[in-house]
């Protein structure tokens, strides 16, 4: 199966930079799985996991809080607002993002901006459940 090139940029580290297979991306506008020649896409992530398969049989998931996907034909970028590889997660760290976006929800006027973080809450929420944390 062809390969592309994945890199990905987290706030205070890059998680991964290397040739894969494909891609399970969390878009805001739902999941998608990325191959080699992929149409070019700019989409924004929503909470949740990002599935890389290196070979069949090999890959990683790294967890991601918002950002962006720059996917092209021979290559992804994803820079992410908050990231971790799936076992560097602990139940703390997930309920300390879900009690920050509560407060920024409860300080905030903006119905946009409070549905927005509802969502995000739901979110985390849900990851935390799949994972079993």
């Amino acid at each position: 199966m062809a390969t592309f090139h994945f890199d990905f940029v987290g706030p205070e580290r890059t998680l991964y930079s290397g040739e894969v297979e494909s891609l399970q991306l969390p878009g805001t506008e739902g999941e998608m799985t990325v191959l080699a020649g992929h149409a070019p896409v700019l989409t924004s992530l929503r909470v949740g996991v990002i599935v890389v398969t290196e070979r069949p049989g090999s890959g990683k998931r790294i967890y991601v809080r918002g950002g962006f996907a720059d996917i092209g034909p021979t290559g992804v970028t994803v820079l992410a607002e908050r990231a971790a590889p799936i076992e560097e997660l602990t139940p703390e760290s997930l309920d300390k993002d879900i009690e920050a976006a509560e407060l920024q929800r409860d300080a905030t006027e903006d119905l946009q901006k409070r549905e927005e973080l509802n969502g995000q809450i739901v979110q985390l929420q849900e990851t935390k459940n799949l994972l079993r944390l």
